[in-house]
């Protein structure tokens, strides 16, 4: 049986075909794995989890179908869908993950992060991400109702936009001193990641031994999965 990781999926009610292979992806290959892994963004902006938009609903019923079905599933806070919580765990019987978690994969130490940690080039963002991740802004933020949240959800992503528009490349990507030394800080020689949006197996070399840094891409154009087995790691596309 296969893990699968998945990233970046960006679903929102505007991209119904993301949300469609979502759906597929859940009701067909993920209920032969045996651990389904969500590395944040999954969602384009999550603004609470009091959220009623009835277009989220099959989304979350496909996970809750899926772990109903006795296949556990891991969810990993990205930069669009931090305020996700435990009402979403609740409905989904998904198990929330740190910023960094180490997990043994057929004998195999793996790290398993978002990837915006390890963009430290990119100042503004650290900045920005250091604003919304403290738990007082979080708190205002939930207290107001759905619809201001819906809205500086939009202004959020329009600054985002705007903002990626006036950045080189290098800055956004990450910063291989910072993945090196996060790497050695965990004790591990693979690293998974999703965020840059630029799908990829990079082999380098950590202290004189063989590293890997596996990065899985965005679900705008296709998806993107890496799948684990006995045999090894794969990094493929989801049409």
């Amino acid at each position: 049986m296969a893990v699968l990781f998945i990233s970046d999926l960006h679903l929102d009610p505007e991209r119904p075909d993301a949300t469609r292979r979502f759906i597929d992806l859940m009701q067909h290959d993920a209920r032969r794995a045996e651990r389904v892994y969500i590395l944040g963004d999954l969602f384009e902006a999550w603004v609470g989890d009091d959220d009623d938009d009835p277009r989220l609903l099959p989304i979350i019923a496909a996970l809750a179908d899926l772990t109903r079905s006795g296949v556990a599933c891991f969810f990993m806070h990205g930069n669009r869908d931090f305020l996700v919580g435990a009402g979403f765990a609740t409905r989904t019987g998904c198990r929330l993950l740190g910023d960094y978690e180490t997990i043994d994969i057929y004998g195999e130490q793996l790290l398993l992060t978002h990837g915006d940690l390890l963009c430290t080039d990119d100042t503004r963002y650290m900045t920005l991400r250091a604003t919304v991740r403290d738990a007082g802004w979080q708190r205002d933020f939930l207290a107001k109702s759905l619809a201001e949240r819906r809205r500086i959800a939009t202004d959020l992503r329009a600054l985002s936009q705007a903002e990626i528009a006036g950045k080189s490349e290098t800055i956004m990507d990450v910063n291989t001193a910072t993945v090196a030394r996060t790497m050695r800080d965990f004790g591990v020689r693979t690293l998974l990641h999703g965020h840059t949006h630029r799908p990829g197996i990079h082999r380098f070399t950590l202290d004189g031994h063989d590293a890997a840094r596996i990065v899985l891409g965005a679900w705008y154009e296709q998806g993107s999965v890496v799948r684990w087995d006995e045999s090894g790691f794969a990094l493929d596309t989801v049409v």
